[in-house]
């Protein structure tokens, strides 16, 4: 399910890929680091091999060629690992809602049969609902926005720290508005509203297994 709200605990990702169809193209790069209370706490990254040639184009924007990716991994190697990585963490990344969780998605069906459940949150979304002023809210946009450095973007594991970056400034525009996410003491899911015949109420994101609830 896709979140809007700013959480301290996830993990930004991002793809490379030869690329825009996510019907077609495929995965040639895949990054991801782990926040646990706002702070890095690990990397995963890996070149892959995506079994086909790269196109010139798609090497033009990220700079990664045949060679680079001659031995490294298939992706349904990578992607196995993927899935243990970030376990039930919310993932956090700039526009996956319309790319990077399609490529996912796809191939996580074609693979193992089924996707991944973790919630996510776009920072495209985020950043346009907080910050419509801007003209533009491409992640490098973003970035020279809060004066984050661009270097090395387009590269899985340089965007995915600017990601970070951009994400914990963007927590801080949620939270001017008091958007940001309330946690079940209990389990640590997301709380939700929800209403009964006796009104609004907190309950868990994860119920049936987790029953807590608040009044509001």
């Amino acid at each position: 399910m896709q979140l809007k709200e700013y959480i301290p605990n996830y993990i930004v990702f991002d793809l490379e890929t030869t690329g825009i169809s996510c019907s077609n193209d495929k995965v040639v790069e895949i990054s991801a680091i782990k926040i646990n209370n706002h702070k890095v706490v690990s990397e995963f990254t890996t070149l892959v091999n995506p079994e086909c040639t790269i196109p010139y184009n798609a090497s033009r924007i990220n700079g990664i060629t045949d060679d680079m990716v001659k031995d490294a991994p298939v992706f349904k190697t990578v992607l196995e690992s993927f899935l243990k990585y970030i376990e039930q963490y919310v993932l956090v990344g700039h526009n996956i809602h319309a790319f990077d969780m399609k490529f996912i998605y796809r191939d996580c069906k074609q693979f193992f049969g089924k996707i991944p459940e973790n919630d996510y949150i776009d920072t495209l979304k985020m950043a346009r609902k907080c910050l419509p002023q801007l003209g533009h809210h491409k992640l490098t946009d973003l970035a020279d926005y809060y004066g984050i450095p661009t270097k090395g973007a387009h590269r899985a594991l340089n965007d995915c720290y600017m990601n970070q970056k951009v994400y914990e400034y963007l927590g801080k525009e949620t939270s001017k508005n008091n958007l940001v996410v309330k946690k079940c003491p209990k389990c640590g899911g997301i709380m939700k509203k929800r209403n009964s015949i006796y009104g609004m109420f907190w309950g868990c994101g994860n119920y049936p297994d987790c029953r807590y609830t608040e009044n509001l």
